[in-house]
């Protein structure tokens, strides 16, 4: 299975190799239209290779995705937390409560009856 893995990431970087090379040529990107610049009366233009471009969005998507997902499990987490508390806090409970049942016995009887 760990092969399997090993495989699956080589072909996904020969991949990205491959489309970084097919994709070297320059494009330029702005950040507001041009309208809207004359407008505003700011502009700010970048040229990079194309597949600068395809590989930085890709891990903007990631990111934004991670980021989204990180939020949206808040809840479940919060839930959880407090679950863990609860459940801690049950247990002490018992292990006190075990302790007073058995107060004054002898250790192994009192294993042997629980």
């Amino acid at each position: 299975m760990k092969y399997i893995k090993y495989l699956f990431l080589a072909v996904i970087g020969i991949a990205l190799v491959l489309v970084s090379l097919a994709n070297v040529e320059p494009v330029t990107l702005t950040v507001l239209p041009h309208n809207l610049a004359e407008w505003v009366n700011w502009n700010y233009a970048i040229t990079l290779p194309l597949f600068l471009v395809i590989l930085g969005g890709i891990l903007a998507g990631l990111l934004i995705g991670f980021v989204w997902e990180w939020f949206r499990e808040h809840k479940q987490r919060a839930e959880a937390k407090a679950q863990r508390k609860e459940r801690d806090q049950l247990a002490r409970e018992v292990q006190s409560l075990r302790g007073e049942a058995n107060r004054g016995k002898d250790e192994v009887l009192a294993l042997l009856e629980d």
